[in-house]
Parts: C-alpha cells; sequence; structure tokens
C-alpha cells in the first residue's frame, strides 16, 4: 500500500497486519505521514496505490455506518460546541446504532455512564466539556470511543498535551482494552511510554516504513537516529525490561547554537 494526497506519495510499500489484541505504536519525527497513514488505515483518505482490508473486506466495501461499528477514530485536536457536558459527548459514540429519528435508549445511557466511570470521568457527566482540565477532556473522549463499542480503536496522539501523570493513565487504559481483546492503534511522541505498553512499533521515515517490530526490536540507536536524525541514546533495564530513550550531547551542536545565540545578542544591542 502506498499512502498519500493526489500526486504526493507519502510512504510506499507499507505491508503489514495488525492482529487482534495488539497496541501497535506509530512512530516518527514530524511531518512524516502518522496520522496520514492513521486516515487511509480509517478510510478518511483514499490511499495511493495497494488495498486495506478490515476483517478480510475491502474497507472500501463498507459503508461510512459499518465502519463506524467496527473502528472508533480518536483524533487530534477534538473540537466540542459550547454547552455540551461530558455525558452528551460520549452518548455522541452510540450514533452508529441509532437511526436518523431515534434518541439514545435508557440502556445507550448506561453504557456511556459506566464508560465514564472506567475512565474516571462519571463526575463529570453534567459538566460541560469546556470547563473541564485538558486531561478530563481527553478522559472524556476515551470514554465515547469506548462507548462506540468497536473492536478496533484508532487513537491519534492521545496523550499531546497531557502531564506525566495523564500520559501514563491513558496508556494503561490503552493496554487493559488490548487484554481483553480489543486492538488499538496509536499515534505516539513519547517514546519511552511507547516502549513500556505497546506490543509493536512501526517506525515511519525517509517516505517509508523504517522497521517494524517489538520495542526491543525497533527502539535501536541506529534505527531511532536514522529516523530522527539526531544521536539517540538507548538504554534497558534488564531488571524491568524498560526502556529509556533519549538524545545524545551532541557537543559541536550545542557550540553552533551557543554561537548563533551569541550573533543574534550582539546584532541586536550593536
Amino acid at each position: 500500500m502506498s499512502i498519500g494526497y493526489k500526486n504526493k506519495n507519502i510512504i510506499s510499500n507499507i505491508n503489514t497486519t495488525i492482529n487482534k489484541g495488539e497496541v501497535v505504536g506509530i512512530i516518527g519525527p514530524n511531518g512524516t505521514g502518522k496520522s496520514t497513514f492513521l486516515k487511509t488505515l480509517r478510510g478518511i483518505i483514499p490511499q495511493i496505490g495497494g488495498e486495506i482490508k478490515c476483517f478480510n473486506k475491502n474497507i472500501l466495501d463498507y459503508s461510512e455506518r459499518e465502519l463506524a461499528k467496527l473502528i472508533a477514530y480518536l483524533q487530534q485536536d477534538v473540537y466540542v460546541g459550547f454547552g455540551y457536558t461530558g455525558k452528551e459527548l460520549v452518548l455522541s459514540g452510540r450514533y452508529p446504532y441509532l437511526k436518523w429519528w431515534q434518541n439514545e435508549a435508557e440502556k445507550d445511557e448506561k453504557l456511556a455512564l459506566e464508560c465514564m466511570r472506567y475512565t474516571g470521568t462519571l463526575e463529570l457527566a453534567d459538566i460541560p466539556v469546556n470547563e473541564v482540565s485538558g486531561g478530563q477532556k481527553q478522559r472524556i473522549l476515551l470514554a465515547k470511543i469506548l462507548a462506540q463499542q468497536t473492536p478496533i480503536l484508532f487513537l491519534d496522539e492521545p496523550t499531546t498535551g497531557l502531564d506525566m501523570v495523564y500520559q501514563e493513565e491513558i496508556f494503561r487504559f490503552v493496554r487493559e482494552l488490548a487484554q481483553i481483546g480489543k486492538t488499538v492503534v496509536m499515534i505516539v511522541h513519547e517514546l519511552n511510554l511507547a516502549a513500556k505498553y505497546c506490543s509493536r512499533i512501526l517506525l515511519l521515515g525517509n517516505n517509508k516504513v523504517l522497521a517494524e517490530g517489538s520495542p526491543k526490536e525497533v527502539f535501536t540507536e541506529k534505527l531511532l537516529s536514522i529516523a530522527y536524525k539526531v544521536p539517540i541514546r538507548v538504554l534497558y533495564d534488564d531488571n524491568s525490561n524498560n526502556i529509556e530513550i533519549a538524545v545524545k550531547s551532541d557537543m559541536n551542536r550545542e557550540q553552533q547554537r551557543k554561537k548563533l545565540l551569541q550573533d543574534m545578542f550582539l546584532i541586536y544591542f550593536n
């Protein structure tokens, strides 16, 4: 499969299979096509070449309502209209199961509240979403896609802008969902959390999938340095199986930046 926009090819020769119960992390530098990849898998953007199958059926052969019953998609920067409460937002996840003339039934409301209870947002049910914190909003949105009751979840940077407590909490939710049989594909910038919670990693870069495999197979200094174009340090903790990833100190780069900074000040004050 190849993806992109019209005549602009962003990623070529993608050939992968995502299995039930996996947490697949899509990583790579900004501008490598991560969101485009996820939107294409969901059928929002048509692929340039190749074929995408969901449960052995071409994704183009599904109606939008059918796809909404299979794949819940949490996009970046979700806009919520003024005045919508947490419960109303979560209930909107039930739309694939309702006719245009139907309102939510009692069972839909019960499910929505249970999803909010699971994500720790039940106390926000009657509060306008515009009045809650970023972390609370993300957990409400997670409750919404859970209420959609799909076997597959696509999450586009679900932890962006959250503090480390909320970031870890979202990843724990994701792992628990996979343990009960959900399949999760998520775009991740927090590499240390991806290493800890994802079962498989797709590393994008240089207009292709640079590497695919377990975190230990993909998170190598060589591969990450190629992808991010900076020297990367990877440390393994054999006791906890955790992987710590950081940018190596580059003295030449730092000296160049200091010199540029000094030059800027000299220009400004002279």
